[in-house]
């Protein structure tokens, strides 16, 4: 329907569009280019969405002559992203009725309906709502003008694939500008400027940290580059702009962008914990019990061709207060951080220290007390003095934990694990993943064993009826030095007796013990816990190899020659996450 003339157009409001594939990278040697330009929106996938709206006040603009009015806008998602968006369309017809061709052959892989029209203007959907990612509801004030025809209201999901590159020189804000040059190989770069960060001896919490272990950390910058293109090849190099107009730079280095939520495509991520560090010369260092890391890390680069994405899930470098070994830490995993994304979780010696808001309030982090983790590593987390956060990888959603703070029912973070949980799109993203550092699930590890617990005392009492809720598929942890794999279990009983080929609904959360990485290893009780499937007291890693939406493979690797010693697979459809099972089932009425 056309606008009256002269006046302000008719309001149409849009429902929700799922916007698949979006991103592109401008081609701008100044980097100011107006974003909606990076857009390649004639490429969109839309599908509509029952449970999300877009309401919008008033509905006729003009009333009075006007050639510009304010419209505010209501909206709500069902799962919300800090990514999505609002888009401005006029004439309000954007579907595939208007698209113009192109003379170019069609896509095979692509199907209708698609968005044929860019938006005249778009703002984030939590601009004036910073609550949005977590309530799902949102409102927007936009102004209009009078452009002779109507408009409709789209709320997109899906987002701009976006990466974040850090790094630690020695030079300060005062002496040199930072930034990263980047863009798709074999096409121009764009400049991003770089945050930088920093620290002080009183920063640490107490001794060695504050004292003989204290050295002058240097900086650390951040760059965010956004707006990739999924799955594509980037190169980028680190750069410092020196007062003088001189330029330093870092060799080139190449990372492929992420691929966007829900994508059908082969995924493959890499999870450990407790890997630390070592001195490839044999010589020796404070806190020198972590031999087996150089053998994961050299089979990690060997194997890098084959794994989009890394989760270290807690104890990283065992510095312990001795700060110099996060140089030693870091400079051991570039080959393997430079190249995929490299997740980190917060364990006990990165965080812990009495007196200061740890749940455990032992010596552990040296007096490093969080500080070095927090900076070195950048987690998308509303705070990273609390390491909790979530992310989506293609058909994954990882929820990550932090067992070095309070977990249980009634907490902050209680709150975000079910949040996490629940926000999970299972049709889009099958597979959920929860990860943390201290086993709060099942371990046959002596100490666990003698308490009596299997777990970390008070861990899976609070969440197991989380995991069963929401039917998340594994659980991986840490802290304990060596491999173990459970059956399928919810409250000490196993749900599902097969071990190696599952079919259909798991029934139960399979819980995974993945602490080799490095580390002095851990004994396992001599008692017969007939829910542990598999043990191995050795150095190695897991991975998890999604090929579509209904199979997962899952492997154990050893460190030292990097063979598959353990496996299973999980083949199913979307009704069998639907499925009802024990404590998993929502209400129902017997009504018609």
């Amino acid at each position: 329907m056309r606008g009256r003339s002269g006046g302000g157009g008719l309001i149409f409001c849009g429902a929700l569009l799922l916007l698949l594939l979006i991103a592109d990278v401008g081609e701008s040697s100044n980097g100011d280019h107006q974003p909606l330009a990076r857009i390649a929106i004639h490429r969109t996938l839309v599908a509509l969405n029952d449970n999300a709206y877009v309401k919008a006040s008033p509905s006729i603009l003009g009333l009075k002559g006007q050639n510009s009015e304010w419209v505010t806008l209501e909206y709500a998602s069902s799962n919300p992203s800090n990514d999505d968006w609002i888009g401005v369309f006029s004439p309000a017809n954007f579907s595939d009725s208007t698209c113009v061709p192109d003379g170019t052959p069609p896509d095979s892989k692509i199907v209708p309906p698609f968005l044929c029209t860019a938006p005249i203007k778009y703002q984030y959907a939590n601009y004036s709502t910073p609550a949005y990612k977590s309530t799902g509801k949102g409102t927007l004030r936009l102004q209009l003008i009078n452009q002779r025809s109507d408009f409709s209201f789209v709320l997109f999901s899906g987002g701009l694939s976006n990466m974040t590159i850090t790094w630690t020189s020695g030079y300060g804000i005062n002496e040199a500008e930072p930034f990263v040059e980047w863009g798709l190989k074999g096409d121009d770069h764009v400049h991003s400027p770089a945050g930088t960060l920093t620290f002080n001896r009183n920063s640490m919490c107490g001794a060695p940290a504050r004292t003989v272990g204290w050295r002058d950390p240097g900086f650390i910058h951040t760059a965010f580059l956004k707006e990739l293109w999924p799955n594509s090849l980037y190169t980028y190099k680190l750069g410092h702009k020196l007062s003088n107009g001189s330029y330093i730079w870092s060799q080139q280095y190449q990372f492929r962008a992420s691929p966007y939520p829900g994508q059908d495509s082969l995924q493959r991520v890499v999870i450990f914990g407790d890997m630390g560090k070592d001195e490839a010369d044999g010589s020796n260092e404070y806190n020198n019990f972590q031999r087996g890391s150089l053998n994961t890390t050299k089979q990690l680069v060997q194997d890098l061709k084959d794994i989009d994405i890394v989760f270290h899930i807690g104890d990283l470098c065992y510095a312990n207060g001795y700060l110099s070994q996060w140089d030693q830490f870091t400079a051991q995993i570039e080959p393997i951080a430079s190249t995929v994304p490299y997740m980190v979780a917060s364990g006990n010696h990165e965080r812990d220290w009495p007196e200061t808001g740890s749940f455990y309030g032992n010596l552990d982090s040296g007096g490093e007390c969080g500080v070095l983790a927090e900076t070195m590593f950048y987690v998308p987390a509303e705070n990273r003095a609390k390491f909790w956060y979530s992310t989506d990888y293609g058909m994954f959603r990882f929820c990550i934990a932090d067992t070095e703070h309070d977990w249980r029912e009634g907490t902050e973070q209680y709150e975000f694990i079910e949040r996490c949980f629940a926000s999970a799109d299972r049709q889009k993203q099958p597979w959920l993943i929860f990860l943390a550092h201290r086993v709060l699930g099942y371990s046959s590890a002596t100490w666990y064993a003698d308490q009596g617990s299997f777990e970390e005392p008070m861990g899976r009492e609070s969440l197991q009826k989380l995991w069963q809720k929401y039917k998340v598929d594994i659980a991986i942890y840490g802290h304990v030095h060596n491999y173990e794999r459970t059956c399928p279990i919810y409250q000490n009983i196993c749900t599902n007796q097969e071990k190696y080929n599952y079919k259909g609904a798991l029934n139960g959360t399979i819980h995974v013990v993945a602490g080799g990485g490095g580390a002095s290893l851990a004994e396992f009780t001599p008692l017969n816990t007939t829910w542990s499937y598999f043990k191995d007291h050795d150095y190695g890693f897991v991975k998890l190899t999604a090929f579509d939406h209904s199979n997962l493979l899952f492997e154990y690797k050893k460190s030292r020659d990097g063979k598959v010693y353990d496996s299973f697979k999980i083949s199913r459809d979307y009704r069998d996450i639907l499925a009802c099972t024990v404590d998993s089932c929502p209400s129902t009425t017997l009504a018609s």
